[in-house]
């Protein structure tokens, strides 16, 4: 496909963190962009304050005339848009070029030098890290993060168009459509199950992604696909060791295949997170960066909205807010408020993601959600499914051993918060819990 005669770009589900990078793109690159999406939010707005005209009612009369012209526009697509939507079904009906968000990337890399992140966690962090290294680095590469970084205030981090990042999306097999020359596979852990019935199954599309690499692979140290390993202390080729916690960041030494550097440093908490900076970081070497210009570029990343987002950090009180939405996650975040705050009372405020993925790991949320001293769960965030029979946040809590539980509404929220004395506050989750944190911010602020 010839991207340069599109001018009209047609978004569905516009409103997405992967959907928004892709349109600010081609605004970025003096399209006539539009889309649809159910409701308004911040990001919606961000998206308006560029010049994109959004609605939010599903009608086809309310697509402007300039994306009616199936000759010259391009339509893109979520795959969490019901099969019903009448705008997509007005498009394929009347011979558009209608491609998923992967399919349109999937142009993109393949005309780029691609560095792809995968992996069932820890993508957007890695990969706005490697953004962030590859821009200090003076790299002129273009970034589509799944993430908004507190660097750029962006989900995207917009160079030229000879060099990529992506993250390289397992969900609905989107990553088999990248050609990824530099690619990094993270983890594997069972996720999805609702698009590939086993765990196995879900494996396999790692290795068929791996195939795909052209030049280098780099993978967790212990996953049972071949490449470049990176690890802490795990005698891996890209090793993290001597790893402190000073004035609240990492410090750590990074051997390489051919050299070591020292003292490199991370303002993150966790160790998961010295993970994701060492992939960055072996991405980025293997690529051509060298280490001094990677540490220097270390130092400076500020992090992403809503990965260990600090709302309120006093002596007194702490409001973290996360994107967690797999036990996995959930564990991690969890690892990193232990080890910063150990001897603080700690409430945890979850809003469950997918039907299918709390029925799927119910025992690994309960086991996970445990661990805070207080918790108080929302409703299950559908996005784009339908309840399944019995599958509720009230049998979820059923299973958590947390001496103090409850479910809330999101409009009792506040109110059921105010009421705990815990000190540190974490809300986690991937539906629209998250829109919900600036009030709680404001509504403690106020309190305390």
């Amino acid at each position: 496909m010839n991207l340069d005669s599109i001018h009209n770009v047609y978004f569905i589900g516009i409103g997405g963190i992967g959907m928004s990078a892709v349109a600010r793109y081609f605004k970025s690159n003096g399209k006539n962009v539009a889309g649809y999406d159910k409701a308004p939010t911040i990001i919606t707005k961000t998206l308006e304050d560029i010049g994109i005209a959004i609605h939010f009612e599903d009608s086809v009369g309310l697509i402007g005339s300039d994306f009616k012209d199936n000759q010259n526009a391009l339509v893109i697509y979520t795959p969490a848009v019901p099969k019903n939507h009448s705008e997509l079904n007005y498009f394929l009906d009347h011979n558009f070029k209608v491609l998923k968000r992967s399919e349109i990337l999937g142009e993109i890399t393949e005309k780029t030098f691609c560095l792809a992140v995968s992996g069932t966690h820890g993508k957007t962090t890695t990969s706005t890290i490697l953004g962030h290294i590859l821009e200090e680095a003076g790299v002129n590469a273009t970034s589509f993060l799944g993430g908004i970084s507190e660097n750029y205030n962006s989900n995207l981090i917009l160079g030229g168009n000879e060099v990529s990042v992506v993250e390289a999306d397992e969900f609905d097999r989107s990553f088999l459509k990248l050609s990824p020359n530099i690619a990094c596979i993270t983890s594997m852990d069972a996720d999805h199950l609702d698009i590939y019935g086993e765990h196995s199954k879900l494996e396999q599309s790692f290795r068929d992604f791996a195939v795909k690499v052209s030049d280098t692979l780099i993978v967790k140290k212990g996953l049972s696909i071949s490449g470049l390993t990176y690890g802490i202390e795990e005698q891996a080729d890209f090793d993290a060791s001597s790893i402190k916690i000073e004035d609240g960041a990492y410090t750590f030494n990074v051997k390489t295949p051919t050299e070591t550097i020292e003292n490199v440093q991370i303002n993150l908490p966790g160790k998961h997170n010295v993970l994701n900076a060492v992939a960055a970081l072996a991405m980025a070497n293997s690529y051509g960066v060298s280490l001094p210009v990677i540490a220097k570029a270390l130092r400076s990343f500020k992090g992403i909205k809503r990965r260990f987002s600090y709302k309120i950090k006093t002596e007194n009180l702490v409001l973290i807010d996360d994107y967690a939405h797999h036990p996995t996650e959930i564990n991690a975040v969890i690892s990193s408020v232990n080890e910063m705050y150990p001897s603080k009372k700690v409430l945890g405020v979850f809003q469950p993601h997918l039907y299918s993925r709390t029925k799927d790991f119910v025992d690994d949320f309960a086991s996970a959600l445990s661990k805070f001293d207080e918790l108080i769960l929302l409703d299950i965030y559908p996005a784009r499914e339908l309840p399944i029979e019995g599958v509720t946040s009230e049998w979820l809590l059923g299973k958590i051993s947390a001496k103090k539980k409850q479910i809330s509404t999101k409009e009792n929220l506040v109110e059921n918060i105010l009421k705990s004395d815990a000190q540190i506050i974490v809300i986690i989750g991937a539906g629209d819990i998250g829109e919900l944190v600036d009030n709680i911010k404001n509504k403690l602020t106020v309190e305390n």
